[in-house]
């Protein structure tokens, strides 16, 4: 019988590519974003061409209502949730804390934080229930330590490590596994969006190699096929090229 993965922000990036190596890996899938036809582009792709079942579910996770009737909507069947990526998160901005954007700051603590608890806190009691679980939250090097202009960002994701840290405390007692992925410059949609520009976006990534979706996806798949026993509790992965949040090994 196939465990059920749900995978949150799964539109793109980290939570496409986690989306794809767990169905090949033998999970049926419940992708979550907020883009209709991109979900529904990954489920047919999962379906028709990996061969294991895929439920797409639109709704902004930054929303508590609607986060809940949609997870209420999935048939009882898709509702046994094993495993639990809390992928959906982004950065808006890049300024100083007296120059930032308020309406940036409340983006990324709805969806950073607020929208990482309201799925949790409807998927958790399900594992409660079941005691057995898994859930993995995808942090950041921006968690790890804080740096000039991100320093909200960084609170979010600081947050979340400290979530982790609790949630496995919590969930102890009931064989359920909690653990975090915390990658430094993975090259997907998330400088795109933090800075809404191309030619900025461009120059995050030149001179040097930086971590792929697929790399961070690996890490994931790795945390969830341990044995029963083994709960990788963290793993910080970085491109070689850089040693800390803003120290990069670049060439010309």
């Amino acid at each position: 019988m196939k465990k059920i993965a749900l995978i949150t922000g799964a539109t793109s990036g980290i939570g496409e590519a986690t989306a794809r190596i767990l169905a090949q890996n033998n999970y049926n899938i419940i992708i979550t974003g907020r883009r209709d036809d991109r979900l529904g582009k990954l489920a047919v792709e999962i379906i028709e061409k990996i061969g294991v079942d895929c439920y797409p579910l639109c709704f902004d996770i930054r929303n508590q209502e609607e986060t809940e009737d949609a997870f209420h909507s999935l048939p009882s069947a898709w509702q046994n949730i094993d495993l639990l990526v809390n992928n959906a998160g982004l950065a808006a901005g890049l300024n100083s804390i007296h120059e930032g954007a308020i309406t940036d700051w409340q983006q990324m603590i709805d969806t950073n934080i607020k929208g990482l608890l309201y799925i949790t806190k409807i998927v958790a009691p399900i594992m409660v229930k079941n005691k057995s679980g898994h859930i993995i939250n995808i942090g950041s090097i921006a968690g790890k330590e804080a740096y000039a202009n991100g320093t909200v960002y960084c609170g979010t994701k600081h947050a979340v490590e400290a979530l982790t840290k609790g949630m496995r405390i919590d969930l102890n007692a009931y064989g359920i596994k909690v653990g975090s992925v915390c990658p430094g410059a993975v090259e997907t949609e998330f400088s795109m969006v933090r800075l809404k520009d191309a030619k900025a976006n461009e120059k995050v990534y030149a001179g040097f190699e930086p971590l792929a979706a697929n790399d961070i996806a690996d890490a994931i798949l790795f945390m969830a096929t341990r044995p029963a026993h083994v709960n990788i509790a963290d793993i910080f992965i970085l491109p070689t090229a850089q040693a800390a949040a803003t120290i990069f090994n670049k060439h010309e």
